[in-house]
């Protein structure tokens, strides 16, 4: 898909909230940045939606039911422990639905249009494209669940995440990267591999210096 005009900037203030938020933790402000995450995954949404784009029906109703399927897997997680193991969220990812937050549902969405925008690049075989998306979405939730409990994202009971918890994201994942390929949804790659790149850096730096 060709680039966006706004790409560019749009690039920018993806590493700009990553970073600072990055220094900020570092040097003595965690409660500060930590409680601004909706606003940083309310920007990276509202830049997916302008640069990527998602400006027609088919788009928005895809985002829309990976919307609601990511929320009703979380559900399913939090209030019987089928689905990822026996946690519960936080209180800095915003406002919740019965106990899950609305943008853990976006963040399910956002993850799988960028993680398939670059395999798509990468790969041309639709097979290897939906397990390299799904896998890429699965290294990103490794090194966020090392952080999680700190930030009062989410925490697992025993406070570290089960195996099965990574199986459970890999199955989701790959069903949803099964969606976007039935639908033909495809995007700006500049802006899906940086927004990918600064949220990996992020909590594998976490997860390093933790």
């Amino acid at each position: 898909m060709p680039e966006s005009k706004n790409t560019k900037w749009a690039i920018w203030v993806i590493w700009i909230f990553h970073v600072s938020a990055l220094i900020g933790i570092s040097v003595g402000f965690e409660n500060w940045f930590v409680s601004k995450t909706p606003i940083n995954l309310l920007i990276s949404t509202f830049l997916l939606f302008l640069v990527f784009p998602v400006g027609n029906l088919k788009k928005i109703v895809t985002f829309s039911a990976l919307w609601f399927l990511g929320m009703l897997a979380e559900w399913i997680g939090v209030h019987y422990g089928i689905l990822f193991g026996s946690y519960s969220y936080g209180a800095n990812l915003g406002p919740k639905i019965d106990g899950v937050p609305i943008l853990i549902g976006i963040n399910w969405a956002l993850l799988s249009f960028i993680t398939a925008s670059i395999a798509q690049y990468v790969l041309s075989n639709k097979v290897l494209q939906v397990s390299f998306a799904a896998m890429l979405m699965l290294v990103l939730d490794y090194f966020m669940e090392q952080s999680a409990p700190r930030f009062d994202f989410w925490e697992f009971e025993g406070g570290i995440a089960p195996l099965w918890n990574y199986w459970s994201w890999l199955g989701v994942a790959l069903i949803f990267q099964v969606v976007i390929l039935w639908m033909k949804i495809g995007g700006e790659l500049r802006f899906s591999a940086h927004l990918y790149a600064a949220q990996l850096v992020f909590f594998l730096y976490f997860y390093l210096w933790l």
